[in-house]
């Protein structure tokens, strides 16, 4: 019996394991649909920076959130290098994330390569800087990612990457402006976009400038969230993300993280937070 069964276990190991796929996450348009009964989302602000060791925008910070949330939602920076590569970058200059000096347009990619990123509490760590094209095929069907794109850095050049690395399905645009969300549909109608909706009217005009409500994520501001808009948005199935970045941030962090339930309850959808780690935790996320 002890023969047979070990047998069993052998031919399992030799042609299961062969077959098993690897867990992918389902295409962003699916996963960025509002539905009842759906849990709350943690998104990590400027992917990472919350404890030391794991500085902003790196793809080693990225790994670690990607191992405590699942599914896991990177929200990350995109700037440009003299040179016109797009590299991860909060800031447009080095000195606060980086051990390197000065405008970020002043280097090409080249220079910037022995550049080590720092976390917020200053200490070097080994991660570099990574570039988009990079963080776009590690993060594929890995992660989703909010893709910011910094002042001055061409948004048709953003979206030919994502295209150009197949990365639609991993992928939201994040615009500031009705401008900018009109540009992103017309880039690329497949792509999610995170439009900003503080009221009724930014709606409107997103969806008269032929917007579907299919390609909106929206981003609903940093200040307490309003019931009656976010009703309004899961109305047309449409996604709410709360910028508890910052200010509400803080406010929980004084007055109990309990706060981060209340805006559940109120709706929210998805929390861009400097503190996933509070987040998840009281909201029981996995």
């Amino acid at each position: 019996m002890k023969k047979i069964l070990s047998f069993t276990v052998l031919i399992f190991l030799l042609f299961g394991c062969r077959t098993q796929q690897p867990t992918q996450t389902p295409d962003a348009s699916t996963f960025f649909q509002y539905g009842p009964g759906r849990p709350a989302y943690v998104s990590v602000h400027r992917g990472g920076g919350e404890e030391p060791g794991i500085p902003e925008n790196g793809i080693g910070s990225f790994s670690h959130y990607a191992q405590l949330l699942n599914p896991c939602i990177i929200e990350c920076d995109i700037t440009s290098t003299k040179d016109s590569v797009l590299i991860m970058m909060h800031d447009y200059t080095l000195d606060r994330t980086t051990t390197g000096k000065g405008k970020v347009s002043d280097y090409s990619y080249d220079e910037l390569k022995t550049v080590r990123l720092k976390d917020r509490m200053g200490n070097v760590t080994q991660q570099p800087i990574p570039t988009l094209s990079e963080v776009l095929g590690w993060g594929k069907n890995r992660v989703y990612f909010t893709l910011d794109i910094k002042r001055g850095t061409p948004m048709k050049k953003v979206v030919e990457h994502v295209q150009k690395a197949k990365a639609q399905k991993s992928a939201v645009i994040v615009t500031y402006n009705a401008d900018q969300a009109f540009e992103a549909y017309r880039l690329d109608p497949s792509l999610m976009i995170s439009v900003s909706i503080m009221q009724l009217s930014d709606y409107e005009r997103l969806a008269s400038g032929g917007i579907p409500d299919r390609n909106m994520v929206a981003f609903i501001g940093t200040r307490e969230p309003k019931k009656e808009l976010i009703d309004f948005l899961h109305s047309k199935g449409i996604m709410t993300i709360l910028g508890t970045l910052g200010n509400l941030d803080k406010k929980a962090a004084a007055q109990g993280d309990s706060l981060y339930k209340n805006w559940k309850e109120l709706g929210v959808d998805i929390f861009a937070t400097d503190r996933p780690g509070a987040v998840k935790s009281v909201l029981n996320l996995n």
